[in-house]
């Protein structure tokens, strides 16, 4: 390691002398300003007045107002006087008083234990509020607003401090809320300048080696720890500087015996070498005399003076140790020099590079590509909405559908579509979902409760590492203990053996925060003991806060949870209705959320709980134990947050939720404090928190509202899907007379073909024709990183992807004129020619020719295009498709059009034959549907009629009796009951017979 030292120091004539501490000043959180002075004098002499000198006031003005002895009758029956009420008045003046004095002590003794909540004195609310906001001013002056409730900045760290965790354990696991910029070192630019700093400063140096500088942590005071932010802080001028103090100290050996691994992780009486111009009062510099410290002490120091580069001889320096990688060891048998290690990602038959970092992002919105889960969530609702909106316009008659294709997004829609379907990882959705309920349920069967989870982290290589409020013992297998007991961990590997648990989701509130180099942060909003305050510009908090309302909306690993938003300028009910609700302002959150915060404590304490989570398991899992999550994006009056900051005192463990824009900081009753920067930083130093900021700006924000309105099934006929709109027409119309013989044709309905190609190389088959498939399937293009994060969804390399796209080109060749087959449009997005033309294309236009062209005004047309257009269909979609391929079907609604559009011609076929009283060829026709649309309700009850029709008995209660073991347990539809009762009575008692 290098070592900074001071060039300045006057006391380092004795180069043998060993180091020495001098006792350090006690540690203040931030520098005082004279208003905080000010306010913790008045505090002090408004609770010197209350508590010594009512009580003073009283003895010498009114003295003791009960009487010396036992009452007698007489006593009850004299006069009422002045001097009686007076009596009594003072009797409730000494009553008030003894109330607000234990108020005072209540709350000094929670602020000085740095332990839980305080405790709430029996009908003292506004009593209590009071001394605990002065208390809150006279502490100021000793520790931060922040510190008086538990801070982020404490989490991960170990009850005791003798405890070893490993250092190996601790670079595998990324530190919760630690800032893991250690990994930023290991950067070659990074290396080059450190290496030259330390040149520079050992080319410089003459001074002794008890010219060095250290720093001892100090114990907690209060509610305050010591931190590497507040050390450079205060001895830097800088807190950013203290990724430097973290450099020359990490991994050395401390004088318990663990090592510095994440900066976050120290612990009281460690030694801290600083560099070398360091100043400050409370600076532990080493001259040879230091009468306030042990000898212990100076031992310590002087041992571990000896650790890093003196160990090493001296030479070298970060940059020389740090470029041979992980675990190069320099002389001394207690120096290793290396760089932060994640664990290594899983082995994939794809090319590693991040979809949203490979290349560049081609015009599309860079927040939704860096926002994988909220992606995934989003592009999951979306496909919910447009399949609702489907099935809703399939119960409409033949002819008068709302139609099967919605709307094509354009502008700033489309863009923020392709952003979902690339930045999408509906994969690591499946695990996180898959893992917290895993983990749930092997609680439940151990009968442990769940423990109280402030935070997790997802690594690049997929691991899950839950950070817990505190030690809950050893986790349940396959979860390991992390860096330390609040540190439980779950490989990828493991929670890809990880099936669908029947339990409740144990931890609904987790949110995407940010990342920190390759890892994310996902926040638990209900667990926060008290409110998360955001500061910054309007602009930036309101796109943090509707990255959050996005992803607790729409995200997959919750069951059920409410959204009340405040203060929102845009809507975001359309993105879950069920979820989402606005309210007008502040009285109407307070009365909402009173009533609620009551409820919940009544319901809890009826239920026997202490808190929401021993609800969510076993036999108590109830709605009730739901979460609910308060975002207020405008600043609270003071009055306000006063009120909001006494109803969160109790929220985390009822389930709720609250986190509130300010501009300012001391927001009161904030337990962590949150500020966005312009360039798009989370910072929280404090928690030791410096994320990149997951952000849904105005912009984006309005176009994923777009998209969910657009695919609202409760849409008038007014709006895009309108009978006889745009939506009843599909968005490729072929020719389908023989003059438009296609140069390409592709059969998609069914097994895969392809006709007027020659078969691709072998080894490349499969992408081709997986990528002709992709675009056959969007006529209106595909952008280039959406075809790219289809085929490779682990990412893919750009030379990778562009050499694929020229491969294609080659194989579509060209149209007779030149034109290439496979082109790309103004947006840059990939399109096929006209001459290139699937079955579903032919399929679509055949029906429409059918319902709305030329068959709409003869019979005989109609009815030859209908046969011809069921004729196409040999089975579902892609029914040859290899197994692990083809995934990006998952997030189409072409699976669901297409069985309604079968369905539909089936119908309309049937129709046209029983017109002419053409039974059978009905049912033929209704079979034929049938075998690609068995789900259809509407195939089954045409069926009925159509058999009905043949004066078949016995060939009537055949299919009631197929239909009833198609059922199953769940039984007949009713309108499929109500039918047949009105076909054939008597199918009961035949049923009833046969079974």
């Amino acid at each position: 390691m290098p070592r900074r030292r001071t060039s300045s120091s006057a006391s380092s004539t004795a180069p043998s002398a060993a180091p020495r501490n001098r006792t350090p000043q006690p540690v203040r959180v931030r520098r005082r300003s004279f208003g905080d002075f000010v306010k913790a004098f008045l505090a002090f002499v408004v609770l010197l007045v209350l508590v010594v000198g009512v009580p003073l006031a009283l003895a010498m003005t009114a003295g003791w107002p009960l009487p010396g002895g036992a009452p007698s009758l007489d006593w009850l029956q004299r006069e009422i006087t002045v001097h009686t009420f007076l009596n009594i008045l003072t009797v409730v003046v000494w009553f008030a008083w003894a109330q607000f004095t234990a108020c005072v002590l209540v709350e000094v003794k929670a602020a000085l234990s740095g332990v839980g909540v305080p405790g709430r004195v029996p009908g003292s609310g506004p009593s209590q509020l009071l001394a605990r906001q002065l208390v809150a001013a006279l502490l100021l002056v000793g520790a931060t607003a922040a510190s008086l409730t538990p801070g982020l900045s404490q989490l991960g760290q170990s009850m005791e401090g003798n405890q070893k965790p490993s250092v190996a354990a601790a670079q595998q696991t990324p530190g919760i809320f630690a800032q893991q910029q250690e990994q930023a070192a290991g950067t070659a630019s990074a290396v080059a300048e450190q290496a030259g700093q330390a040149a520079a400063r050992a080319d410089g140096a003459s001074a002794a080696h008890g010219d060095t500088k250290y720093y001892r942590i100090q114990p907690p005071e209060g509610r305050h720890h010591d931190s590497l932010w507040e050390i450079a802080d205060r001895h830097l001028g800088d807190g950013r500087r203290y990724k430097e103090i973290f450099e020359l100290n990490k991994d050395r050996v401390q004088p318990d015996g663990s090592r510095l691994s994440e900066a976050s992780l120290i612990r009281p009486g460690w030694i801290m070498e600083m560099p070398g111009d360091a100043r400050g009062g409370e600076l532990v510099e080493m001259p040879d005399e230091a009468p306030n410290v042990s000898e212990q002490v100076q031992q310590q120091i002087s041992d571990y003076a000896q650790t890093g580069d003196h160990a090493q001889g001296g030479g070298g320096g970060a940059g020389s140790g740090a470029a041979h990688g992980a675990g190069a060891q320099g002389g001394g048998d207690n120096a290793q020099v290396s760089l932060p290690e994640q664990r290594p990602a899983p082995a994939t038959g794809h090319e590693q590079a991040t979809p949203a970092a490979a290349g560049h992002s081609f015009g599309l919105p860079e927040a939704l590509l860096a926002a994988p889960l909220l992606a995934a969530g989003l592009l999951g609702a979306l496909g919910r909405r447009r399949r609702q909106a489907l099935w809703q316009s399939a119960l409409g008659s033949v002819g008068g559908r709302r139609g099967m294709e919605p709307p094509t997004p354009t502008g700033d829609a489309q863009d923020v579509q392709d952003a979902l379907l690339v930045g999408a990882d509906p994969e690591g959705v499946r695990l996180l979902d898959r893992a917290l309920r895993g983990l749930a349920a092997a609680l439940a069967a151990e009968s442990r409760p769940l423990p109280v989870v402030y935070a997790a982290w997802m690594g690049g290589n997929g691991d899950l590492h839950l950070q817990l409020a505190q030690p809950a013992g050893k986790p349940p297998t396959p979860w390991q203990l992390g860096q330390d007991q609040t540190f439980w961990m779950l490989a990828r590997a493991d929670a890809e053996r990880y099936e669908d648990a029947d339990t409740a989701a144990p931890y609904p509130g987790l949110v995407s925060l940010g990342t920190m180099d390759d890892s994310r942060l996902l926040l638990n909003l209900e667990s926060v003991p008290g409110i998360v305050s955001l500061g910054g510009t309007e602009a930036d908090r309101t796109a943090v806060f509707a990255s959050v309302a996005a992803e607790l909306a729409t995200n997959g690993w919750s069951d059920r949870m409410t959204i009340t938003l405040v203060g929102f300028g845009d809507d975001l009910t359309p993105l879950a209705p069920n979820r989402i609700r606005h309210l007008d302002g502040f009285e109407d959150l307070f009365e909402t959320m009173s009533a609620e915060t009551r409820q919940r404590r009544g319901a809890l304490g009826a239920a026997g709980h202490d808190s929401v989570l021993t609800g969510r398991t076993g036999p108590a899992q109830h709605t009730r134990w739901a979460p609910h999550l308060v975002l207020l994006a405008a600043q609270p009056s003071d009055e306000d947050a006063l009120r909001l900051a006494e109803l969160a005192a109790d929220a985390s463990r009822l389930g709720i939720g609250y986190l509130v824009g300010t501009e300012g900081t001391d927001l009161p009753g904030a337990a962590w404090e949150m500020q966005i920067t312009g360039e798009g930083k989370l910072l929280a130093p404090l928690l030791g928190l410096e994320l990149e900021a997951q952000m849904l700006p105005a912009a984006q924000q309005r176009a994923v509202v777009e998209l969910f309105t657009d695919a609202d099934p409760e849409r008038g006929p007014g709006g895009a899907g309108g009978p006889g709109g745009a939506a009843n027409r599909p968005p490729f119309l072929v020719d389908i007379s023989e003059q438009g013989r296609p140069a390409v044709y592709a059969r998609l309905v069914g097994p895969y073909e392809i006709i007027g190609l020659d078969a691709p190389d072998g080894d490349r088959s499969a992408l081709l024709h997986e990528a002709l498939a992709l675009l056959l399937l969007h006529r209106e293009g595909v952008h280039p990183r959406v075809l790219s994060s289809a085929l490779w969804p682990r990412g893919v390399t750009a030379d990778v992807r562009d050499a694929l796209l020229e491969r294609l080109r080659a194989w579509l060749g060209t149209d007779p004129d030149g034109t290439p087959r496979l082109g790309t449009d103004a947006t840059g997005r990939l399109t096929l020619a006209k001459s290139v033309v699937s079955d579903l294309d032919v399929l679509r236009s055949l029906y429409h020719e059918a319902t709305q062209g030329r068959g709409a005004g003869s019979r005989q047309v109609r009815g030859r295009l209908l046969t011809d257009a069921l004729v196409l269909v040999r089975g579902p979609l892609l029914a040859d498709r290899p197994e692990g391929r083809y995934r990006w079907l998952t997030h189409e609604i072409v699976d669901a059009q297409l069985p309604l559009l079968v369905a539909d011609t089936g119908l309309a076929l049937s129709e046209f034959h029983l017109e002419k009283n053409r039974a059978e060829k009905a049912i033929e026709a209704l079979n034929a549907a049938l075998r690609t649309a068995p789900a259809d309700e509407r195939l089954w009850h045409e069926l009925l009629r159509a058999t009905h029709a043949t004066d078949d008995t016995d060939r009537l209660h055949a299919l009631a009796a197929d239909l009833v073991d198609r059922s199953g347990a769940r039984g007949l539809p009713p309108r499929t009951e109500a039918l047949l009762d009105e076909l054939l009575p008597t199918w009961r008692d035949r049923v009833a017979a046969a079974g």
